[in-house]
């Protein structure tokens, strides 16, 4: 028999949120509620679906099997219905309203500087809201509904979305010194695998440039220590060995008044392809095929 009505897009919204943060007062804290009035609507859910989502004990929060299902299709009808407002949004101007973009570390600093002061003067009623994550956070939030794009680095596997390719971005050694004595280009053979110094776990540089030298040596003996390419060039100046670092990077003026120089890796792949993804079917893309153009062009 079915439910007297259907549950409110306010108490899946609960149910989502206790799923995501594991427990009542942080999931609470993101719904700008009250803990006790989460904790209502959990339960008025619960009883509409006459099941038991949620075991409760004073420490520990615990889906059901049920539960974690329904979880999941609670999110999808919420990203559903935040996608009936983007109709709306998308049948207006091009670029206006909210819009959430998620943007790679080793893409944001070298790339928004040059490109955000363009898109608050030619669409001045965008509202952008910015947020740095690693590629995995990123396509994760996408596919949540809590970011409507992404700016990452392919390739990447990041679900099911549609992705404009916007530029290849080159792969670069750099080594202390001034660099003249170095060739014009260095080959992945020329790297002493002692010597590599990579981004930590969890950035995707790091994979296209281990993927592009295709020595599965460096893989073994790489260190990754950094956080930042800025901290992987000071390492680099420090003496501590060499780095792999992008094109658009070095544009920025990444080594600027350092003692670092930087050559470009000769290999088949040395590149990375800098792309906007979104969620596929999504009703803005015209709008993210215009914010894609925009990058392209701004860099």
């Amino acid at each position: 028999m079915s439910a007297p009505y259907p549950p409110t897009l306010k108490q899946l919204q609960y149910l989502v949120a206790l799923l995501d943060h594991g427990h009542f007062g942080r999931a609470a804290a993101a719904c700008f509620v009250t803990q006790s009035t989460l904790s209502a609507g959990l339960r008025e859910l619960e009883t509409l679906l006459g099941v038991s989502l949620v075991e409760r004990t004073r420490r520990v929060v615990r889906f059901t099997p049920l539960g974690e299902t329904v979880a999941d299709k609670a999110r999808r009808v919420l990203r559903e219905a935040d996608e009936l407002g983007e109709l709306a949004r998308a049948s207006g101007r091009p670029l206006s309203g909210d819009l959430r973009l998620s943007v790679i570390p080793t893409i944001a600093p070298f790339i928004l500087p040059q490109v955000l002061p363009r898109l608050r003067r030619d669409y001045p009623t965008l509202r952008l809201f910015l947020r740095e994550e690693p590629s995995g956070s990123a396509c994760e939030a996408l596919g949540a509904g809590r970011a409507d794009c992404v700016l990452l680095a392919l390739p990447y596997a990041c679900g099911d979305v549609t992705a404009q390719a916007l530029f290849q971005d080159r792969l670069f050694v750099a080594f202390p010194g001034d660099g003249r004595d170095a060739p014009p280009t260095l080959r992945p053979g020329d790297i002493d695998e002692t010597q590599l110094l990579m981004l930590e776990d969890g950035h995707c540089l790091t994979e296209h440039a281990l993927a592009a030298c295709d020595r599965p040596e460096l893989r073994g003996h790489a260190r990754m220590l950094g956080t930042s390419l800025h901290t992987m060039v000071r390492m680099v100046e420090g003496g501590l060995g060499v780095t792999m670092l992008p094109e658009m990077a070095l544009a920025a003026g990444i080594l600027d008044g350092t003692g670092v120089a930087a050559r470009p890796l000769d290999a088949p792949h040395a590149a990375r392809t800098v792309a906007l993804a979104w969620r596929r079917g999504s009703p803005r893309e015209r709008d993210f095929r215009l914010l894609a153009e925009v990058f392209a062009q701004g860099r």
